[in-house]
């Protein structure tokens, strides 16, 4: 059966009240609760989950946990769209949503959720409108920023860099300083990493326009951005560990890497990763071209509900909650460090924050800040297999055998033929 919207309302402030004392839930839902089945793959979920079943009765989400989105999730969910048995909610990133919504097993939620958009970062917002309908709900952001050892840059009197330009003379300080160290790691295995420092150019690789799709991969502001990157790996300004690893890790630690390029969820890793070096480290936002400021995003959660739900306003009422309820982020900030899409639940995460890791400038001040510069950008319907094929054109890089430059133009060759081998109308070049 479907919620009634005046059963929403009283389920909110229900949940509202109870906040996380109905934090535990039974296995088995109340009577007469509607059931809406989700599948995910977000940290987390299980908690998130039991404090929603808890706190109210009338409707009840049963939680399966399905494989991380490239690791099998997505196929997994689309295949279930097309055998016709996909779960009332799916669990989509925002780079993700086209390409699901290219099945056709996605509802449109613009009327579901009108009034909402101006409670969310713009970036969040849009993210979930790639024609301008909406079709997914905001969960968080991952706006990029600088974190970099401040106990190391105050020791040696090297400026933090604000433009790209004073980044590469910081690189050329750092490795005078100490020939194994490097100002950071430029990471040629992680194609959302690369898609991310595109982002900030403000030259985006897709854009919708009516049944056609222009393809801009390697526009201006894409190969300005690996033209700089090819000239610090070339200059050997950048180490090329990959981020993540134990070397990673012990080099972030021991100085032979100052800085990290990363997203908001970076805060929780790099405390988990290095718990040893509180003090030592600080949070600004990303270097930017010519002064203009603007940052790029690596990654993002929001939430669609399948177009063949029987329940829609059952999934649509928990998805609400999830993305505005303050129980939330005070649930989230216990497992991680969440960034949210809506900005109201932002506050509480702030509030949640258990400072004293970072010098400097408040953690939640600096990515609010961030969040605020990124530039408008579409995500295409073949973004997830770009990702790899970005991966398999930089792995010359190294050796010489090929450019940043170079492997973006060949990127964008193969981008186009594949949207175009699926039937979709493509459109070369930057808009007229």
């Amino acid at each position: 059966m479907e919620l009634p919207r005046r059963t929403f309302l009283r389920a909110s402030l229900a949940m509202g009240a109870a906040g996380l004392a109905g934090g535990c839930s039974s296995s088995a839902a109340p009577p007469g609760a509607t059931r809406v089945r989700l599948w995910s793959w977000l940290t987390g979920m299980d908690r998130y989950v039991a404090a929603f079943n808890g706190a109210q009765r009338d409707v009840f989400v049963e939680l399966r946990t399905i494989a991380a989105g490239l690791s099998g999730g997505y196929a997994q969910q689309t295949n279930a769209i097309r055998a016709h048995n996909a779960p009332d909610i799916l669990h989509v990133e925002y780079q993700g949503l086209p390409q699901i919504l290219l099945t056709g097993g996605l509802r449109d939620l613009t009327a579901d959720l009108a009034g909402l958009g101006s409670g969310y970062s713009p970036a969040a917002w849009l993210g979930t409108q790639p024609d301008g309908r909406t079709w997914a709900v905001p969960m968080d952001l991952a706006p990029m920023v600088f974190y970099y050892r401040k106990d190391l840059y105050d020791k040696h009197g090297i400026p933090v860099p604000r433009t790209w330009d004073e980044f590469r003379a910081a690189a050329d300080a750092v490795r005078k300083v100490d020939a194994n160290a490097r100002i950071t790691t430029f990471p040629l295995n992680d194609g959302s990493f690369f898609a991310g420092m595109c982002w900030q150019a403000g030259d985006p690789w897709w854009r919708a326009e009516g049944d056609t799709w222009q393809v801009n991969i390697a526009g201006e502001g894409t190969l300005r951005t690996a033209a700089f990157w090819q000239s610090m790996v070339t200059g050997g300004l950048v180490a090329g560990v990959n981020h993540g690893t134990q070397d990673w890790i012990a080099a972030m630690h021991d100085g032979r890497l100052w800085g990290l390029l990363g997203a908001s969820w970076s805060v929780g890793s790099l405390n988990r990763s290095i718990p040893k070096d509180t003090g030592r480290w600080a949070v600004t936002t990303m270097p930017t071209w010519n002064g203009l400021p603007a940052n790029g995003i690596q990654g993002g959660t929001a939430f669609g509900v399948s177009a063949e739900s029987d329940v829609p306003e059952a999934a649509t009422t928990f998805l609400r909650w999830l993305s505005t309820d303050p129980a939330v982020p005070r649930i989230g900030a216990q497992i991680s460090t969440p960034f949210p899409a809506y900005l109201a639940s932002r506050e509480v995460a702030k509030g949640a924050y258990k400072s004293g890791y970072f010098l400097g400038e408040p953690v939640y001040d600096v990515l609010e800040e961030a969040a605020k510069r990124v530039p408008e950008w579409t995500w295409g319907p073949n973004a997830l297999r770009l990702f790899s094929t970005i991966v398999d054109n930089f792995g010359g890089v190294r050796t010489g055998g090929t450019t940043l430059p170079d492997a973006m133009r060949r990127v964008q060759a193969a981008a186009v033929a594949d949207m175009r081998d699926r039937g979709l109308s493509v459109r070369e070049g930057s808009r007229a």
